[in-house]
């Protein structure tokens, strides 16, 4: 799959495609359906398929300071998009410059131009150009005049997590940050993830006979309320059943709130230098400051049972 980030990296000689737009942050399932279905009419048609999005999150442009917890780093949504077929990924550098573009301007400089689009995919609710001022309908309209035409997936709805609410990366934000991680995962279709490279932290893990890897997490990342969670560990391609906690560390009254993961029966590892991933499968319970060292103990060795069991269940499935 082809990498793109800005409009001049886009080839001299590029042809027709089909293109999306969008942050598609997460690629949830309602992405998923929106991306699935430029993938097929781009194999109908026998050209690429194109997923524009944008760096920064548009919002800390037009908001600065109000940039939303990101469900997956940029390198995350292209991994996620190249499993669905995706031909070429074009990240625009959203500028304030770029923001005041106005929806024709939008349409004839990226997807004309540029990308010379057949057909654009998008969701009912899809806005674009200065001010959002764009709105599918215009899109359509527009597309009588350059030639490409539009076609419009409708999102399904979620299940009980979601109160029957649409599928939406502010939807998955907000149940992650409630550690509602199973619910967050029927809205992605996976288990949400946490990136970052392990650095050394204060070892009482270790201390305790059950060392974690202190994840530095990426900026803007949406991290999981404070809590024990069930999940994995992936290092160097290879992934591992994990008991997770994010928090202070109230029992040794902590300030800053970490995400340390322990990979169950592991012996010996050194992930340190290392870039990880963390996926959160299950919340198990909420952070506590114990009694004393040996009913924390007892309180960790309840955890990695947990966990290794709700692992188990989940790839025995």
């Amino acid at each position: 799959m082809q990498r793109w980030r800005g409009l001049e990296e886009i080839p001299q000689d590029w042809g027709r495609s089909v293109v999306t737009i969008g942050s598609y942050d997460g690629v949830h399932r309602g992405h998923q359906l929106i991306i699935g279905r430029a993938v097929e009419r781009a194999r109908e048609l026998g050209v690429p398929a194109v997923v524009v999005t944008f760096d920064p999150h548009p919002s800390e442009v037009v908001r600065p300071g109000s940039h939303p917890p990101l469900l997956a780093p940029h390198h995350r949504r292209a991994e996620l998009m190249a499993e669905l077929g995706v031909d070429a990924v074009l990240i625009l550098p959203f500028t304030t410059e770029f923001s005041k573009l106005s929806p024709a301007d939008f349409i004839v400089k990226v997807l004309v131009d540029k990308l010379h689009a057949r057909v654009v995919v998008e969701g009912p609710n899809f806005r674009f150009g200065h001010r959002a001022a764009g709105t599918v309908d215009y899109l359509a309209e527009l597309g009588a005049t350059y030639d490409y035409e539009v076609e419009v997936v409708d999102l399904y709805v979620t299940g009980a997590a979601g109160g029957g609410q649409p599928f939406s990366s502010t939807l998955t934000r907000r149940l992650v940050g409630e550690g509602d991680v199973a619910g967050a995962a029927e809205i992605l279709g996976r288990p949400h993830r946490v990136e970052g490279v392990v650095v050394r932290g204060a070892q009482r893990g270790r201390e305790l006979g059950y060392p974690t890897a202190n994840v530095e997490t990426l900026p803007h990342t949406a991290i999981p309320a404070d809590g024990v969670y069930a999940g994995w560990l992936t290092a160097d391609g290879e992934r591992m059943p994990a008991a997770i906690s994010v928090g202070t560390n109230p029992q040794f009254d902590g300030t800053e709130r970490t995400v340390e993961a322990y990979a169950i029966d592991r012996v010996g590892l050194d992930l340190y230098g290392l870039h990880v991933a963390v996926d959160f499968l299950a919340y198990v319970r909420g952070q506590e400051k114990f009694d004393s060292i040996e009913a924390l103990l007892e309180a960790i060795a309840d955890d990695v049972k947990r966990c290794r069991e709700l692992t188990g269940e989940y790839d025995a499935r």
